[in-house]
């Protein structure tokens, strides 16, 4: 008989590999997590699941604690927080583990299994060609003592085998795609223990929610068919069952999966492009997740306008562009300081002021410096076009009034239309490209008033020579 779960404030997890760094979809999954817990005053939980010793590297593991950190998804137990139910590390659970598999083997409900890759990978074979579901054949369930001391004799270490009940139903309601039914008639033996004496995953990871008592897993959609197993060992160990969720993953804009040909896919990438983890999380809060709320909000309000009701099952479409808008959203929200301190780069607050509209990310502020600071790069065509079509007469009679009036945009002009008899865009366009190279921007009057005179000087010269 299952033990289901009682009325209580909501425990959800969040239990990644440490073998790369967090991927989009990987940190989006925590973020639901941790905000269905925050939404009812629950717990969020951080589990390292790193029994995959060849592959779990302790820079990983650094790497994806500081990227939630970033974000903002801080844990209430972990690693380094502790916990009733520490350790959170798995690599550090064997004990827990190793009486579990003893109480399966003393009740019958496990048995070691002698059967070698090449072996299994023919049976598979063979049932595939039959027109067969390739699961594990049984072949080992049934051993005596005598076949087993055979097996050790030849120094065949036996992995452990979960003995799935005969003609079982097995029914959960899931979070996201209602009730569901399988039948354990068509789930094969599965392995809890591997032939190294690590765990699997369908094991530790079951086991450990129960026991951290974690009510509400939510997970990819690609676990959805790992429910039936866990549940089923968690019913013979006696143990509670949580709820399950399983949301639709996260793609490209083509529908595939999301994989670097997309461009960046992990947190670490977007943050080392200067992405904001306020305007992550906007993105994000809407992949897969349907809101009350359509609009840009602060990640200390998510909580509020969290539906685990209205999580989605198919796939969500992650695009870039959309994450720009999200940024430029955040960045318009920043006071001048948080700017500042965002592009690391020291600049006078004029600076930030005038060119803040301008930037979404850090390296966009890079050629407003050169057009205040430093050198213009070559003009594009359409720039070039504009400088010619005002002709050298005109620059000449620019560098003329800037010498009169240096700062004062509104001067110049004034007696730049005087000269010329030119007004609106036929004055101020060329004068935009020459002074920055660009026929859009931060304001010519504020951008003037920021170069240096002998600057602003040059550059209106040298169109008068070489127009």
């Amino acid at each position: 008989m299952s033990v289901t779960l009682d009325s209580q404030p909501v425990i959800t997890r969040f239990a990644p590999s440490p073998t790369g760094s967090l991927h989009l979809g990987n940190a989006r999954t925590a973020f639901f997590s941790h905000l269905w817990a925050r939404k009812g005053g629950g717990r969020f939980i951080l589990r390292i699941e790193d029994t995959d010793v060849e592959r779990s590297q302790p820079r990983f593991r650094g790497q994806l604690m500081a990227d939630m950190r970033w974000l903002g998804l801080n844990w209430d137990e972990g690693p380094d927080t502790g916990g009733p139910s520490a350790p959170y590390s798995q690599s550090e659970r064997g004990e827990f583990y190793r009486a579990l598999f003893a109480q399966l083997e003393v009740n019958g409900q496990a048995y070691p299994c002698y059967c070698t890759a090449e072996e299994l990978e023919l049976s598979r074979k063979l049932q595939r060609m039959s027109g067969k579901p390739p699961r594990y054949a049984g072949t080992c369930r049934q051993l005596t003592a005598a076949q087993r001391a055979e097996r050790e004799g030849r120094a065949l270490r036996p992995a452990l085998r979960f003995a799935v009940p005969n003609d079982q139903i097995i029914e959960f309601t899931d979070a996201v795609h209602g009730p569901q039914r399988f039948m354990s008639s068509d789930i094969g033996d599965f392995i809890v223990r591997r032939d190294d004496g690590t765990p699997a995953f369908f094991f530790c990871n079951a086991v450990d929610d129960s026991a951290m008592g974690v009510t509400q897993v939510l997970r990819g959609d690609d676990h959805l068919t790992n429910t039936p197993r866990q549940l089923m060992l968690l019913d013979a160990l006696g143990m509670r069952r949580p709820g399950y969720g399983h949301v639709g993953l996260l793609v490209g804009t083509d529908g595939a999966p999301l994989s670097k040909r997309h461009g960046s896919t992990s947190v670490d990438e977007f943050r080392a492009r200067g992405f904001l983890p306020a305007a992550v999380l906007n993105q994000l809060f809407r992949l897969g997740h349907a809101s009350d709320f359509d609009g840009w909000l602060p990640p200390a309000d998510m909580p509020a306008h969290f539906r685990p009701d209205h999580l989605g099952r198919a796939p969500a479409r992650f695009d870039e562009s959309q994450l720009m808008h999200w940024q430029k959203e955040t960045v318009e929200r920043m006071s001048v300081e948080q700017v500042r301190s965002w592009l690391g780069s020291g600049d006078p607050v004029d600076f930030i002021e005038l060119v803040r509209h301008n930037v979404v990310l850090p390296a966009d502020a890079d050629p407003w410096r050169a057009v205040v600071y430093g050198d213009l790069p070559p003009l594009g065509e359409h720039e070039q076009s504009i400088i010619a079509a005002a002709g050298p007469g005109f620059f000449a009679a620019a560098a003329a009034a800037h010498e009169q009036s240096p700062t004062d945009l509104k001067t110049l002009t004034k007696i730049l239309k005087e000269r010329t008899g030119r007004k609106g865009a036929e004055l101020y366009m060329p004068l935009r490209v020459a002074l920055t190279g660009q026929t859009h921007g931060p304001e010519l009057g504020p951008l003037l008033k920021l170069m240096p005179l002998k600057t602003a000087l040059r550059r209106l010269e040298s169109h008068a020579q070489n127009s």
